[in-house]
Formats: structure tokens, C-alpha cells, sequence
């Protein structure tokens, strides 16, 4: 009888472990349970700001349209403070202890890159809603993203430099602790080169530095047509701040990491009349992108979303696709689904998923024009 009652109270323990294990792996069996991280404080944070933002108000509508397999999503939110190391330490705490199905994030490629081998050991779908370096999804098969990749914008940005703005001789300066910089940077004079161009100067800078003369003056004295400087926001503003005191007038070229109204608070008019690609526009948007801004603005006080929004939405859309198509939110179904991924509407536009999981899709310039982000033209791959 003692025997038969401690094997009862064995198996019944066994039992709500086993409940409790089931309900941790990806939530209650009521709720679906998402993880995001992003720059939500730090030096990049209107990026994540933005991501987050555009995340969240995907997840609003999905839930408040009956969410998918019939059940809502709960998004757990993870701030990495734009700081190295942070991105393993709260992807491992949301793989392992609160059992998302899939991991939305990051912007930034250097944090991406942190945070992919995690998700891929863990057989967790990542998707990043803006990193552009192709070494991101390079980490494994369970790593997506829904943005274009530096090799087609850096030509973006030389074919528009070449055959646009008339440059022959240009100058790149590259942020040396951005795997972003460095790729962008690549592909930029790549691209440059076989457009018949020369690199006059390849000078470099610490992402964070505050004085950057001594590069810009050696700049200056190469003589070239126009400056690509793939960076982010924050230092590109006060690049250009001391270009234009230095009398370096020439046109100063970037990529999406230059979208911020940062950029335009900090530099003000030095900013004025550079150009840099980016991911969309809300002067040039498909009926579906004119209605997410609309539903943007009233959901967050008439703020006019950025491109890091557009993709964050764009990255929680496509994953809840992805789900749909599988059936079931068990990850390698879940994964094999996101891969298949042909034509998908998104608000940056109609996009397909590659053989190396990378989004294919167009670009557009922009210009800094009175103070906002002019749409000048679309680029398709």
C-alpha cells in the first residue's frame, strides 16, 4: 500500500512538471509567446524605439483579429541598451526561461550577430527587422530577416553617386566597431570600382568619437567629389556638423542607418541637401503602407513611423504568416515555412525570402531637404 501510494504521488508530481514544462515552451496552451530585443535605451535607441513601436502595434492588430491558430500573442520585450553583450544575456532569458516560440530583433547587425548563434543552438526562429550585414543569417538556418542586405544597398548608394550626383573621385569613412560600417563600407567601393570610380581616401572613426577633424581634414585634402560615410545617425550628424565647419561642402552620402529625426535635430543645417538609402517612404507608399502609417499615427500620438518601424511591423507580420502557412508554431516546421516564403506584401514593399534566408527586395533614396527625408527615388534589386 506504501509502495503503490509514493509511485502515485511520483507519477502525479512527474505530471505537473510536465504541465508546467508545457505551458513554459512558447506559453499557456491559451497564449503564444513572442520575444523581441532592441535598442530601447542607449546610443541607437530611437531605432529601437521605432522597431519596438512598429512590433507592437503588429501584435495589436493580429491579436485584435482573432490572433493566429486561434490564439493571441503575448510579446515579451527585451531592452539590450545599444550595448554589447546584453543581446546573448536577455535572448538566452528568453529562449530559456520564458520559452518564446521565435525571436523578433535586432536593427543593429553587430547586435544580430551577438544574439543568432543563441537562437540557432536553440532551434528558435530569429528574425531581425534591419540588419543588413550579410554575415546575420549566415549563422544558421534559423535566422531570417526582412530588410535588404549591404551588398545591393552599398550599389544603391555607388550607382547613385556614379551616374546621379556625377562623382568620380570619392571618400569613404567608416565606423571601425560596426560590422555595419565595415560591410556597408565594402560593398560601397566595390561597387565604385566597377563603375570605373576611385577611392581617393579610406579614413575610419570610433562609433561614439566626438572629434573628427584630423579625418575629415585629411578628407578635404584628397579632393573628392562626395563623402560615404556608413554610420549611424548620432555620428553622422556631428560628422557633418564639422565637415561643414572644416568648408568640406561636398555632397556626403550614407545608408539606412542615417534615418533617425536625430540626425536632422543634431545636424540641423549641416545636414541639409546629403543623401542616404533606406528601406521606404511614406511619400511613396503602397495602399497597405498608407494605412499602417495611418494606424502608426494614431496609435502613437501622431508620430510619423520611420523605416525601423515599418520593418518591426513588417517583421511581426511575416513571422505570424509564417505560423499560419506552417500550421503549428513547433520550429523546424515553423523555420521551413518562414524559408518558403515567396511573395509576402509587406509595408516596405513586396518582398521574397532567398536560398540564404535574406529578404529581396527594393530600396530608396532619400534627401534631407527643409529639415525632413525627401523621397527622391526607388531602387529595385
Amino acid at each position: 500500500m506504501h509502495t503503490l501510494r509514493r509511485h502515485f504521488l511520483l507519477f502525479g508530481a512527474t505530471a505537473a512538471l510536465l504541465a508546467v514544462l508545457t505551458q513554459c515552451k512558447g506559453g499557456s496552451s491559451d497564449t503564444i509567446l513572442v520575444g523581441e530585443f532592441a535598442s530601447l535605451t542607449g546610443k541607437e535607441a530611437t531605432f529601437g524605439v521605432s522597431s519596438h513601436e512598429g512590433t507592437l502595434l503588429a501584435i495589436e492588430e493580429i491579436n485584435a483579429a482573432g490572433g493566429v491558430l486561434g490564439k493571441p500573442i503575448k510579446l515579451i520585450t527585451e531592452d539590450d541598451q545599444s550595448k554589447a553583450g546584453e543581446p546573448a544575456n536577455v535572448v538566452n532569458k528568453l529562449i530559456s526561461k520564458d520559452g518564446v516560440i521565435a525571436i523578433l530583433g535586432e536593427v543593429a547587425s553587430s547586435r544580430s550577430l551577438e544574439a543568432a548563434p543563441i537562437a540557432q543552438q536553440s532551434g528558435i526562429p530569429m528574425i531581425s527587422p534591419a540588419s543588413t550585414n550579410p554575415k546575420v543569417t549566415e549563422v544558421g538556418d534559423y535566422i531570417f530577416r526582412v530588410c535588404f542586405i549591404d551588398p545591393f544597398q552599398g550599389t544603391v548608394m555607388a550607382n547613385f553617386a556614379t551616374n546621379t550626383l556625377k562623382a568620380k573621385k570619392v571618400a569613404v569613412f567608416t565606423d571601425v566597431k560596426s560590422d555595419y560600417s565595415k560591410g556597408l563600407a565594402q560593398f560601397f567601393k566595390e561597387g565604385i570600382k566597377k563603375l570605373g570610380g576611385e577611392i581617393v581616401a579610406e579614413l575610419d572613426f570610433n562609433g561614439g568619437d566626438k572629434d573628427f577633424k584630423g579625418q575629415l581634414t585629411a578628407i578635404k585634402s584628397a579632393n573628392p567629389d562626395a563623402v560615404f560615410i556608413p554610420g549611424y545617425y548620432t555620428d553622422v550628424a556631428l560628422i557633418a556638423i564639422q565637415a561643414k565647419q572644416l568648408g568640406l561642402t561636398i555632397p556626403l552620402l550614407g545608408g539606412d542607418g542615417w534615418e533617425s529625426q536625430t540626425l536632422v535635430d543634431i545636424g540641423k543645417d549641416a545636414v541639409e541637401g546629403h543623401y542616404f538609402s533606406t528601406h521606404y517612404s511614406t511619400e511613396a507608399g503602397s495602399p497597405k503602407a498608407l494605412a499602417f502609417i495611418e494606424a502608426y499615427k494614431k496609435r502613437f500620438n501622431n508620430k510619423v513611423p520611420d523605416a525601423m518601424a515599418a520593418l518591426g511591423y513588417d517583421s511581426a507580420y511575416f513571422l505570424v504568416d509564417g505560423i499560419t502557412r506552417a500550421g503549428t508554431t513547433d520550429g523546424p516546421a515553423l523555420r521551413d515555412a518562414l524559408a518558403a516564403t515567396k511573395e509576402f506584401e509587406a509595408v516596405t514593399g513586396k518582398m521574397a525570402i532567398n536560398e540564404k534566408r535574406d529578404a529581396v527586395k527594393a530600396a530608396v533614396i532619400l534627401q534631407v531637404k527643409d529639415g525632413k527625408f525627401k523621397f527622391l527615388e526607388t531602387v529595385a534589386p
